[in-house]
């Protein structure tokens, strides 16, 4: 059960979703240098980069959904930017690692492997540590930039600011947005609404989805927040079942679940079993994973039916959109074969996996040209200082797995700005996915 719960969690954390953005110049000129040295890891010509990959060999036998062949996929985008010229003339030396992610003891370890032993100038890849302590350790304690997914403002709040970005979102800024619409269209209207959380997201929980539902004049149930640590879930089901008898007896009709363990098949399928008609919603588009492996493995109904969340485009609009389409071509160019889009689902020879090499094309793409943009704009003088001042002064940033609207500056260093409401139909397609609510939004605030 504990493997069974963390390698979840590890899928459901990998990916930054499907969206679209219109290819542009994506460098205006460089930014004034406030320091004229060069970073860890940078010389005139090279800069090199840390590339954290989960290794999901030690995995896929508690998983749906896995990736493959993740190394040549970075290491295709990173050819590509260097044969056009690299980041303002520098090529990227990738330094890549995999880890297990059943514990966090592994890429704590490559805290200090990549930042003392191999000194890059910064962390890029899918950098998963719940709880805030190994990507604390790259941007606080070795003073690395880190440029990753499944963040929290809390913990990007724990080390300088500027060091963490993402060109993804985080759960406090989609708690925000998805109540806003949700109180625009009135969907919480009569509900009462419990809130259901791990030790992990607790001040998303206390700081965000709390407040935002007393500000809509919701009536709330009880808060549970579930005691998760390592894979065990005995302790947390058991405390599942005691709040669910109370949310019976409280008359909640709706419950808003944060963070990635709670949203868990493990916890979610026993609320739809005893409270099958509650409105489901949730602050992460991760569970979209979830959904999909319970309906490749034939649950009906699926428990994710019709579960809300705030997210940005529909499959259907990234694949037809010209961002994928610039990311497909690099894809196809370095390795000779066509790029899977968001509708399809690849199953494994026995038939036992999904294959998310959408996933995979589409984070090595968003990540590394994100990280190029932003130090091409820094320029010569490529530095923790300077890139700080970048990033405090860009604004509208072109990010190649989001929509058309993504910035960043300063207090803000989560780019993705494109939202809409949104709910899981598991009629759509070989294993369901997202179908729209609300029309796409430019929400930069």
């Amino acid at each position: 059960m504990a493997g069974i719960l963390l390698a979840a969690m590890a899928i459901s954390a990998c990916g930054s979703g499907t969206s679209s953005a219109k290819p542009q110049s994506t460098t205006p000129g460089s930014t004034t240098p406030n320091d004229t040295s060069l970073g860890v890891g940078v010389t005139n010509d090279s800069i090199k980069l840390g590339i954290s990959l989960v290794n999901f060999d030690c995995i896929k036998q508690y998983t749906d959904t896995i990736r493959l062949g993740q190394r040549a996929v970075y290491e295709a985008f990173i050819k590509d930017i260097n044969s056009k010229g690299g980041v303002d003339g520098r090529k990227i030396v990738p330094d890549i690692k995999e880890y297990c992610p059943l514990t966090n003891q592994q890429i704590l370890t490559y805290c200090t492997a990549f930042t003392q032993d191999d000194k890059v100038f910064a962390v890029l890849g899918t950098f998963i540590d719940f709880s805030g302590d190994a990507q604390t350790c790259i941007a606080k304690q070795q003073k690395r930039l880190l440029v990753t997914f499944d963040l929290t403002q809390a913990i990007m709040d724990r080390s300088p600011a500027g060091y963490i970005v993402t060109p993804g979102s985080v759960p406090e800024r989609s708690v925000n947005i998805l109540l806003d619409l949700a109180g625009k269209e009135k969907l919480l209207d009569g509900k009462t609404v419990a809130v259901l959380g791990d030790s992990n997201v607790k001040s998303v929980v206390t700081n965000s989805i709390e407040p935002g539902l007393k500000k809509l004049g919701v009536k709330t149930g009880s808060t549970a927040i579930l005691s998760i640590s390592g894979g065990d879930t005995t302790v947390p089901q058991s405390q599942l079942d005691s709040f669910i008898e109370k949310w019976k007896t409280e008359g909640v009709n709706a419950i808003f679940m944060s963070g990635n363990y709670a949203s868990a098949k493990q916890f979610v399928e026993k609320i739809r079993q005893r409270m099958p008609d509650v409105m489901l919603l949730a602050d992460t588009t991760n569970t979209l994973a979830q959904a999909q492996q319970e309906q490749s493995a034939g649950v009906k109904p699926n428990p994710y039916e019709g579960l809300i969340t705030a997210g940005g485009l529909t499959p259907k609009e990234s694949d037809e959109s010209t961002n994928w389409k610039f990311c497909a071509d690099i894809y196809k160019k370095e390795t000779g074969k066509d790029a899977e889009g968001a509708q399809q689902t690849i199953k494994s020879a026995d038939g036992k996996n999904i294959i998310d090499n959408h996933g995979t094309i589409s984070d090595a793409c968003q990540l590394l040209w994100f990280f190029h943009d932003i130090g091409a704009k820094v320029g010569k003088y490529l530095n923790n200082n300077n890139w700080v001042n970048t990033v405090n002064t860009y604004g509208h940033v072109v990010n190649r797995g989001s929509g058309d609207y993504s910035s960043i500056h300063t207090g803000k260093y989560a780019a993705d700005d494109n939202w809409r409401l949104q709910k899981y139909d598991s009629t759509v397609g070989d294993t369901g996915n997202w179908v729209p609510i609300t029309p796409l939004q430019n929400i930069s605030s």
